[in-house]
């Protein structure tokens, strides 16, 4: 009867522990400091990931950050892809403004800044989220921090596409959001083909073709009208 009553003992401790240890992992997903690490990257670094982006038929990203993924690039891609579509989205609709009526008065819509930041920084942090808790359920071992990483690095090309769409040619501004949307919804799905191959997961890679173009297309939509 003893020998029962420790055993039964034994196991309700390790029963805790396991579930100390699972609680304790799943509250590392929303503490900071578990992503500490994941912004201490040299600025080379960072520039040739960016450059990296610019090239999506290699495929290789995955390859490049596999011992160390940053979230550095992320965030600042997205702070700053919100701050510059957010002020030259003002920019062209003054623009147009003034090649329309000069006689009307034009404002600063500062609704365009929480606009942006809700759509950029929702889809930065919430997409690769979706995507790696689906793969994890289907059984793939992806990384949340590396998809974080490649999503952020792949929103980089709107930046200096922003700037092209003030052109006043509205075919030529279509013609850039299309190949600038082609460019890093590509980047974003023959990265992601790294972790499905040998699955019937086509579906998931046509999903991250259609969600990343079309943010390119709520981006010239909204701020580029």
């Amino acid at each position: 009867m003893f020998q029962q009553l420790f055993h039964f003992h034994y196991m309700l401790i390790h029963a805790g522990g396991d579930e100390q240890q699972a609680t304790s992992n799943w509250k590392g997903y929303f503490s900071i400091s578990s992503y500490k690490e994941y912004f201490n990257v040299d600025t080379d670094v960072v520039l040739d990931r960016i450059k990296s982006s610019f090239y999506p038929i290699h495929g290789d990203f995955f390859g490049k950050i596999n011992n160390n993924p940053d979230l550095y690039g992320m965030v600042w891609i997205s702070t700053s892809l919100i701050f510059v579509i957010a002020a030259l989205g003002n920019c062209a609709t003054y623009l147009m403004h003034k090649r329309s009526d000069n006689s009307i008065l034009w404002s600063f819509d500062v609704n365009y800044l929480n606009v942006a930041a809700c759509a950029v920084y929702g889809y930065a942090v919430l997409t690769p989220a979706a995507f790696y808790f689906l793969l994890q359920y289907l059984g793939s071992t992806a990384s949340l921090v590396r998809f974080w990483c490649m999503w952020g690095y792949s929103l980089f090309i709107f930046i200096p596409t922003a700037f092209l769409l003030l052109i006043p040619v509205e075919f030529l501004r279509w013609v850039i959001i299309l190949i600038a949307g082609s460019a890093s919804a590509s980047f974003v799905a023959l990265n992601l083909k790294s972790y499905i191959q040998g699955n019937d997961l086509t579906l998931l890679l046509v999903t991250s073709l259609v969600l990343q173009f079309a943010l390119a297309l709520f981006i010239k939509i909204w701020f580029f009208p």
